[in-house]
């Protein structure tokens, strides 16, 4: 994309939350108890409202009352066989188990988001474009299919974590909009798992993989870029990329009414027709929408009439750039503009689903549970706790009890996860820091969000052993180095072996340094 900057303000229209329940109902036949899937879908309810869905992707759950068909294919490492996830029930959620079983001991990845209308738009991986990926012949990563563990509804589920270089497309679709034809789109994001990177997208884009030109794409951007626009605050925002362009209101440059948004789970609208378009917003957990933008086309060349040519992406721009990162759950995409009222009653669909981080139990090394850590190195350590540090990335242990502050109970707390790169074994993600996972770099532990590195699964890998002092504690070897082990040292974080050139892998006190407790979460 090429870059410019204008500056400007825009309005803010706010949406009157009764207004939004009172339209949501009308739209919604039943209110679904958290545990139970939905009567209606969104797609259900854009196509009451006259705006059927022409694009519908989610790994979470059925975005039609009736869907019964799979969600995603998987591909496991171990041999590159694939399989279809379907739902635990027509219009309920991802049965995860299938991709826990199918994945078991080796690792997986996401090769088909499937597409749930009745156009068949698949996202598959997107191939080079103006830009290549790192894959092979310059194509896109896929998604790991175990870095974006959520519940919904109560249920175990699975979200498509982009790291950069992660990217899917179809450029061959039926019924998406092109040239100026109007239409809408919703997704829900992760707003804690961001970057700056051009470009964390999911929309209408080109079909060539190219850059074609001002307003030869229409799709959502998620992020912190403030390359060719931005909102207020610190990001991220909520914005249109239009090609050349990341937009926040008419003009180039920041406007003020696109605010910071940043919940845990984020709906994120963008929708546009004949010299019109808006972008709208809001917590995908509770609450109803609000309207950061709704006006005319942006007042740069090439934007009035849209030269939309109708492929879809996900993760990367329309020409292929992709040094975004961000987690989509679910998103559709529409025929025809939608109405406030019709993406309300959406809105109240998507808090009804109960998303949720996934953290299902406590102070075991079950997947899903919180923990934390405690050394057991006498006398020095035994009240101490495994922590990421609040100024820096790296991985230390310190005292932690009762009366310490929230913010070190908080950095001492982790969630278990399968092994991203070894389903037997562990990974552990910091429960305050959603998407970002405990791993070693050149031996020394630090927290990380994946970088699209090919080493970073295996990285965040460890597998639970004996404890190497006794009965009672457990070591976790390193998945990619199996004779080191996640030691404290000089209260520092490593992996060690016993005996070695580096001053961590020191022989005194190894056994009980890579010894841990597995203790009740602090947070």
């Amino acid at each position: 994309m090429i870059k410019k900057q204008w500056t400007h303000r825009v309005r803010r229209a706010l949406l009157a939350a009764g207004a939004t329940a009172a339209l949501a109902a009308g739209l919604i036949t039943a209110t679904a108890a958290p545990s139970q899937a939905a009567t209606q879908g969104p797609c259900d309810i854009y196509a009451t409202g006259g705006t059927p869905c022409v694009a519908a992707h989610s790994t979470t759950r059925a975005l039609y009352g009736a869907y019964n068909g799979p969600l995603y294919q998987v591909k496991r490492a171990s041999d590159n066989v694939t399989k279809d996830i379907g739902l635990l029930s027509a219009g309920g959620y991802a049965d995860a188990a299938q991709q826990d079983s199918f994945c078991a001991n080796t690792s997986c990845v996401i090769t088909v988001i499937y597409d749930q209308s009745p156009k068949h738009n698949n996202l598959t991986q997107a191939l080079r474009g103006h830009w290549p990926g790192p894959a092979e012949n310059g194509n896109d990563n896929l998604a790991n299919a175990f870095e974006a563990p959520v519940t919904v509804g109560g249920h175990k589920a699975y979200g498509v974590y982009v790291a950069p270089g992660t990217g899917y497309r179809n450029n061959n679709t039926t019924g998406i909009a092109t040239g100026d034809q109007p239409e809408g789109m919703y997704a829900i994001f992760d707003g804690t798992h961001v970057n700056g990177g051009c470009c964390f997208d999911y929309g209408n884009a080109e079909t060539t993989g190219n850059d074609d030109g001002n307003g030869t794409m229409e799709a959502i951007y998620f992020g912190t870029s403030t390359g060719w626009g931005s909102g207020s605050g610190t990001g991220p925002w909520i914005m249109a990329d239009l090609e050349n362009g990341l937009f926040s209101g008419v003009n180039r440059g920041v406007n003020a009414g696109d605010p910071t948004i940043n919940h845990r789970f984020t709906t994120a609208i963008v929708k546009g027709g004949p010299n019109h378009w808006a972008i709208r917003g809001g917590n995908a957990q509770s609450g109803s929408l609000s309207t950061f933008y709704d006006g005319v086309r942006p007042n740069d060349t090439g934007y009035n009439p849209m030269k939309k040519q109708g492929a879809i992406i996900l993760g990367i721009g329309g020409d292929n750039s992709n040094t975004g990162q961000g987690t989509f759950y679910e998103g559709v995409m529409t025929q025809g503009y939608p109405s406030d009222a019709t993406e309300n009653a959406v809105q109240a669909n998507i808090t009804a689903a109960d998303y949720n981080s996934g953290s299902t139990s406590t102070g075991t090394l079950t997947p899903g549970s919180r923990i934390s850590l405690q050394a057991t190195t006498a006398p020095c350590c035994t009240s101490h706790y495994l922590r990421h540090n609040s100024a820096d990335t790296k991985v230390v242990i310190s005292s932690i009890n009762s009366a310490s502050p929230a913010t070190d109970k908080a950095n001492a707390t982790w969630i278990v996860r399968a092994g991203l790169a070894n389903t037997s074994c562990l990974s552990f993600e910091a429960a305050d820091k959603p998407g970002q996972f405990l791993r070693h770099f050149n031996y020394q532990l630090y927290l990380n969000t994946d970088n699209g590195g090919s080493s970073f699964a295996k990285d965040a890998t460890f597998c639970p052993t004996a404890g190497n002092s006794g009965v009672g504690t457990t070591s976790f070897q390193s998945s990619n180095f199996p004779t080191k082990y996640l030691r404290h040292y000089n209260y520092t974080a490593y992996i060690a072996g016993n005996g070695g050139t580096n001053a961590w892998d020191n022989t005194t006190s190894w056994a009980q340094d890579t010894s841990w407790l597995t203790a009740a979460p602090w947070n």
